[in-house]
């Protein structure tokens, strides 16, 4: 049964703390195995790919070649997905664009009373590689995530690797593929992919930054090639939390809480509610709605073991716990939630109103869906452009101006010891005064 905690009881305290500290990470030890896997790619390249691909994934290739879906076949299968369900996408993908064009940011420049000039460029990276999963489910969502920021962000090369079981990849991920402008399409997926993505290959060049969620084998990987090449994040299990008013469906809410659930074993569905009368209508929601859900046999070991509702004496005491879950994402259902909003510290994604499910957000509403989980969203943000740019600082020292700086310049680096500091500064300050 989820956990049930009462903000009124004695022991609520130390029952939330011990809440927070449950861990849902996959616990396999798999470093070693990555690691072997990473050193392997690097040292035999091609070869290694195509041992690891076809130990894995049973991929039946001889060369590079094979594992790579042409760009015709890509439009071959935009062309061949149902024309409603295309018409989702490229309206997806339209708006996901839209939102991330607002977020490009500009090149300032200025100069300061001393007649420094001082400013900052963006430029993107020269390439990016979106990892895919390719199991039990198919998220062409989350190629349209990870791509399109990439591509408003000027991203030259974008090359994305997905893993083919029995040599199939799902149509709609290569025609999301094909409408967010991915450059190359690998059909490598695990470790190896994250190894081939970061260090190159005869066949494939490395990129800079890697993004895309995938399993313990891929997260490990990217934790070991992050400093080689940069990384988005390293993602958990999904969640939200759901802080609703006696005005909320509990229908609806049950809903909400089991398309989290229905993601991941380990994903967590949370509620808080002031109102007791709510908190058991959503838990009994919650049990009938899994009845008929196709993926109950996920959903309801996730609602099982990690799910939680907890009930407080006043909406606004939902704030601190609220900030202390630092949700992915974060439902405000009602008037009385609604209002909370501005003392909402840490949260991937709100998501306002009984209208607006997360599930909008993670199709159709264009704001991104790549969110930080497990409580990282204290001190993370979503994906987003700025993750696929860099930003250069610039400066300019007329002579007036070095003159006026670089005696405290010189105080600072003889203070640390740095002696060709301050001599790099003196030789000038001597050019300045004729000496």
């Amino acid at each position: 049964m989820p956990v049930r905690l009462n903000a009124a009881t004695a022991d609520f305290a130390a029952g939330f703390a011990n809440f927070l500290e449950g861990r849902r990470e996959d616990k396999a030890s798999v470093d070693a195995v990555v690691a072997e896997i990473i050193a392997a790619v690097r040292h035999k390249g091609d070869a290694a790919v195509l041992a690891y691909s076809a130990r894995f994934d049973g991929a039946n290739a001889s060369t590079m070649a094979q594992l790579r879906i042409p760009a015709a076949t890509l439009a071959a299968s935009a062309a061949s997905v149902p024309a409603a369900t295309f018409a989702a996408l490229d309206l997806a993908a339209r708006r996901i664009r839209a939102y991330h064009e607002q977020q490009k940011p500009a090149d300032h420049e200025f100069t300061d009373p001393l007649g420094v000039e001082l400013g900052w460029r963006w430029r993107p990276v020269d390439a990016a590689g979106l990892y895919v999963p390719g199991g039990t489910a198919a998220y062409p969502s989350s190629v349209l995530m990870n791509a399109i920021p990439a591509k408003v962000a000027g991203v030259e090369r974008l090359v994305m690797t997905v893993p083919a079981p029995g040599g199939r990849v799902a149509p709609l991920v290569l025609a999301a593929a094909h409408l967010a402008g991915i450059d190359e399409v690998w059909t490598i997926g695990g470790a190896q992919a994250i190894a081939a993505l970061a260090y190159g290959t005869a066949s494939l060049a490395p990129v800079a930054k890697i993004v895309g969620p995938g399993n313990a084998y891929v997260a490990s990987a990217k934790k070991q090639v992050f400093g080689d090449v940069g990384i988005d994040m390293m993602a958990g299990p999904s969640e939200v939390l759901v802080i609703a008013d006696n005005s909320a469906n509990p229908a609806w809410i049950a809903a909400d809480l089991l398309a989290q659930a229905e993601h991941d074993e380990r994903s967590q569905a949370i509620l808080i509610t002031d109102h007791p009368p709510l908190a058991a209508a959503v838990e009994a929601a919650v049990h009938a709605q899994l009845a008929d859900l196709p993926r109950r046999a996920i959903a309801a070991p996730s609602w099982r073991d990690f799910g939680a509702v907890i009930v407080v004496a006043h909406l606004e005491d939902a704030v601190p716990l609220a900030n202390r879950i630092a949700a992915e994402h974060l439902e405000l259902i009602g008037t009385q939630a609604e209002a909370l909003s501005p003392q909402i510290l840490h949260a991937g994604a709100i998501f306002f109103g009984a209208m607006t499910p997360e599930a909008v957000g993670d199709y159709i509403g264009g704001s991104n869906h790549v969110l930080p989980t497990s409580r990282s969203a204290r001190f993370s943000s979503g994906l987003g452009v700025l993750d696929f740019m860099k930003r250069t600082s610039l400066l300019r020292c007329p002579p007036s101006a070095l003159a006026s700086l670089g005696p405290a310049a010189v105080a600072l680096a003889e203070a640390e010891g740095l002696e060709a500091h301050a001599r790099s500064l003196r030789l000038r300050l001597a050019a300045l005064s004729g000496e």
